[in-house]
């Protein structure tokens, strides 16, 4: 399934493929060469966990090159945002509670629902998309039905709403 993501998302994802495969994999590596050679392998608790951080490191390798491979790159800054669409922020007032909520449609990476940055693939998305303002629409949860109006959309760059941006500390696996 194609992945859509912004620029800055997806530059996110290669700099975490690079690191892992050029600096971590190498450096867990040479740690289970070191451990290796300190003699029986069976009960060597260094060997074990070089070994784990392997494959821990390979799973996540593949996962990101499955996700690089999928991506599909949208520059939401040059979109028009008269309709919803990927990157687009909108304003909703809950009907049943007038709150009001600010939500932002992003890649599933770059989703943050705490902070109102919801996935495209989300429920809540897919009921938004496309919608113009004024619009009003229905959505459905487990336990009880909401009802929407579309206040406002705009752009604002999603990563500058992001809170959790991840970096080479939080690439590595201790």
């Amino acid at each position: 399934m194609k992945e859509p993501m912004s620029l800055e998302g997806y530059d996110l994802l290669v700099e975490e493929f690079k690191y892992l495969l050029e600096e971590e994999k190498p450096k867990v590596a040479q740690e289970k060469l070191v451990a290796a050679a300190q003699g029986d392998r069976s009960e060597n608790a260094d060997y074990h966990a070089a070994k784990e951080k392997l494959r821990f490191i390979d799973k996540r390798l593949f996962y990101l090159n499955k996700m690089i491979q999928n991506a599909v790159v949208i520059d939401p800054s040059t979109h028009e945002h008269s309709r919803v669409s990927f990157g687009s922020t909108i304003l909703v007032l809950d009907l049943d509670t007038d709150e009001e909520q600010k939500l932002t449609l992003c890649g599933v990476l770059e989703s943050e629902p705490e902070h109102g940055l919801i996935s495209i693939h989300s429920p809540l998305a897919k009921a938004l998309l496309g919608k113009e303002e004024g619009d009003e629409f229905k959505i459905k949860l487990p336990k009880e039905s909401k009802e929407y109006e579309i206040l406002e959309i705009y752009y604002i760059n999603i990563f500058s709403l992001k809170k959790n941006i991840r970096t080479k500390k939080d690439f590595a696996f201790h």
